[in-house]
């Protein structure tokens, strides 16, 4: 599953064109995509900054193409991206799942959630991906070497409690209030981003 035909699908689309025309500041700046093995109900969409509004305008791409301009997590102004990248979106669990069996973690892949953009002039994957024991793993990849840059594991409960939807589930929370969460994950890109981004700048310090 590579990512370029999407790439295509978008430069030839009229709704690009037409976005292309009145904001010709633009600039692409990362790639977000959803990779649902239990569903198959996968997203993919790509994002362009937008200077003079200081938006990102979210391409969705399954079946047709939309877009969306949304306000940006912070005032620092995205590196431009390339979009052509070594590793297809098909190989992300096959990395994964060789570093899981380093680190002896067990579980299976159900979702990842992953985010490619430029930091600090390096083509990295961010994985955020929900795990068979409702356990959430965290891993950096750096496109150019295809390693495994970092990788954590997190309870899902743990990762909910940083969001303000976690406040309002009971204390013990149900099978089906988790899976209403792990639904929400597909709509946190912007925060997950600005986590990386503040965590790469922490390691830095």
């Amino acid at each position: 599953m590579k990512i370029q035909p999407y790439v295509e699908k978008l430069s030839a689309s009229k709704t690009y064109k037409e976005f292309q025309q009145k904001y010709k500041d633009a600039f692409l700046v990362a790639g977000f995509f959803v990779l649902d093995f239990e569903t198959g109900q996968n997203i993919h969409q790509i994002d362009y900054y937008v200077p003079s509004e200081k938006k990102v305008a979210a391409f969705t791409l399954d079946d047709k193409v939309v877009v969306q301009l949304l306000d940006t997590v912070n005032e620092k102004v995205p590196e431009k991206l390339e979009m052509k990248t070594k590793i297809d979106l098909d190989a992300l669990k096959g990395i994964l799942d060789d570093e899981m069996k380093n680190r002896n973690i067990t579980e299976e892949i159900r979702k990842i959630v992953a985010v490619i953009q430029t930091i600090e002039g390096k083509k990295i994957w961010i994985l955020n991906c929900i795990l068979s024991g409702m356990g959430v793993l965290k891993a950096h990849v750096d496109d150019e070497s295809q390693t495994v840059l970092k990788m954590e594991k997190a309870s899902v409960l743990d990762y909910m409690k940083k969001f303000p939807s976690a406040t309002m589930q009971p204390k013990k929370p149900t099978k089906e209030d988790i899976e209403k969460e792990l639904e929400q994950l597909d709509k946190m890109k912007e925060a997950l981003k600005k986590e990386e981004v503040e965590l790469e700048k922490k390691e830095e310090e």
